[in-house]
Formats: structure tokens, sequence, C-alpha cells
């Protein structure tokens, strides 16, 4: 019994210890396959930057469709004060009873912020824009209502949202009537729509170009090294194993091409900055650009890389099966 149990245990033990070998193997022959890989690309500095450029290139113009699209979308929402609704109070609504209004409505959660404006604050802020003060003076009754503005929550989000909300306004007994600008809100919505969709088709069309320019890169790496891969081929190597390296070429052109496709975007957005922050403190406002955050730099260097593996993966899935030893 004591011997079954020992050799149980010694057969055990060599598995674990075969198996622990073909693992540390397999890492080995990977991790070679990664850096001589590099080392090849780095022989031919030439070719080697001449492709990076044209996949960072290709890679930064979707990039900066997208960082585009991302700006413009944090510039609409420090434009929602622009979709702001207007309630105009009946006549016959003191000062006192509008303020009492505006504190109900501050209570709505689907409201932001509300702000009432008296019948005196509208007629002072009317005669120091429209330039006709002193014929205002002449006027017996001031005629302007008292109003509270309103701004909605995601008003850029949900159209339906909105007309429920201007549905409930119209119900108060003090309004009068309801104004917003609905054909603004209309046209920003479908603007971000189109740019939205606009970001997908480029970013689909130029993942194609990285696609097929690793893939050619990688087909002339392989005719170039034909005679090695026929050699392989006669003793035995397989297909996973001849493409190995070819696939770590790939991915070291397009992990480099997406790394300098941010540092081109990002060199960009620097060169913008100063401009953009004058432009924005011309118009009173606090715009800043937003840059690539962490995250999505991690996920624009897997995109770029996965996509020139994809390529060479690809290529050498076809042109493998032509080379047959004879």
């Amino acid at each position: 019994m004591r011997r079954h149990r020992q050799h149980k245990q010694t057969v055990r033990k060599r598995t674990h210890d075969r198996v622990k070998e073909r693992f540390e193997a397999y890492l080995l022959n990977h991790a070679h396959g990664l850096f001589s890989s590099l080392g090849r690309l780095s022989r031919t500095p030439f070719t080697t930057a001449m492709t990076v450029v044209v996949l960072a290139i290709a890679i930064a113009l979707a990039g900066c469709f997208y960082i585009l699209v991302a700006n413009v979308q944090q510039l609409t929402g420090s434009l929602q004060s622009s979709n702001q609704m207007s309630l105009f109070l009946k006549d016959q609504i003191n000062e006192a009873s509008g303020q009492k209004l505006a504190e109900q409505l501050m209570q709505n959660a689907d409201i932001d912020s509300v702000k009432f404006i008296s019948k005196k604050q509208a007629m002072d802020e009317f005669k120091t824009h429209s330039g006709f003060g002193e014929a205002l003076n002449t006027l017996e009754n001031n005629p302007l209502p008292n109003v509270i503005q309103v701004l909605p929550k995601n008003v850029l989000d949900s159209r339906e949202s909105l007309d429920k909300l201007m549905a409930e306004f119209k119900q108060i007994s003090e309004v009068d009537f309801v104004q917003v600008d609905m054909q603004w809100v209309d046209r920003l919505q479908a603007i971000m729509r189109i740019a939205g969709r606009g970001v997908t088709v480029v970013g689909i069309l130029l993942g194609f170009a990285v696609t097929f320019i690793t893939g050619n890169t990688i087909r002339l790496e392989l005719h170039n090294r034909r005679d090695e891969v026929f050699i392989s081929k006669l003793v035995g190597a397989t297909h996973a194993f001849i493409q190995r390296p070819f696939l770590y070429a790939g991915f070291w052109l397009g992990f480099i091409a997406g790394f300098a496709a941010w540092l081109i975007i990002t060199i960009m957005l620097l060169i913008l900055e100063s401009p953009v922050e004058n432009l924005s403190s011309l118009y009173d406002s606090s715009f800043e650009l937003l840059y690539f955050s962490f995250s999505e730099f991690i996920l624009l260097l897997m995109m770029a890389s996965g996509l020139a593996v994809l390529g060479s993966w690809a290529v050498l899935h076809y042109q493998l099966r032509l080379i047959k030893p004879e």
C-alpha cells in the first residue's frame, strides 16, 4: 500500500515537472520570438520607420476625429444654459408669488437650476442692451412680465423628457406660456449624432488601412525570409511556430505606431491649447481642451497592436499555405 502511494506521488511529481518544463519552454519561445522580432525590425531602421510613420498618421487621424468630437461634446455641455426654458408668468402674478413658484420648481428632480427675473430686473436689462433707454422711460407701466428661467437636466440627451417637462410647466396656473428653442436643440442633437457616426466610419476605414498596411509589410518580410520558412517546413515546423516571429513583428509595428499616434495627437493639442484658451476667454468661458485619458491611451495601444496582429495573421495564414516544400 505504501509502495503504491509512493508510486502515485512520484508519477504526480513527474507529471507536474513535465508540465512546468513545457510551460517554461513555451514562455521562453514566445519571449525569444517577441524580442528577436524587435531586433530584426531594428536592423532595418529606414523601412521600419517608414511603416511606423504611415501607420501612426492613419491612427492619429482616427484619434483626432475622436478627440475632436469629445471636445465638442464637452462644449455642448457648457452650452446647455442656451437651452434654458423661460416661463412667462401671468400679469396678475406678483413678485412674491413668482419667487415662491421658483422655489417650488427647484424641488423638481428634472431641473438643474432656477432663476427668477422680476419685471423691474427685466426692464433694467432691456434698457441696458436695447439702446432705447430714454424712450422706455416714457412708459407709464412696465409691460414686461415676471419670468422664471429653468435649466433642465440632461436636456441634450432626451427630447421626450424635455417635451414632458414643458407639458408639466404649461399645466401650472401661474404660467402664461413656456418658451424654449426646440429647433436649436434638435439641430444640436442631429449634429452630434452625425459627428458620432462619422467618427465610427472614419475609425473603421482607418482601421482597415492599418490592417492592410501591416499585412503588406509582413508579406514583404515573409518574402525576404522565404528560404528560412522553406527550411523550417522541411524539418517539420508547424505554421504556428513559423508565423510566431512575424506576428510579434506586426505587434511591435502596431504598438510603436499607436504610441507615435498618441504623441502626434498630444503635440497637436498642446499647440492648439493656448489659442483655444484665448478664444474661450474672449467669450467669458473657461473651456479647456480634453486630452486622452490613461485608459483611452491604453485602449489606443491595444487597438493599434490588435489591428496590426490581425493584418499579419491574415497574410501569414494565406501565404504560408502557398509555400510547400517539394
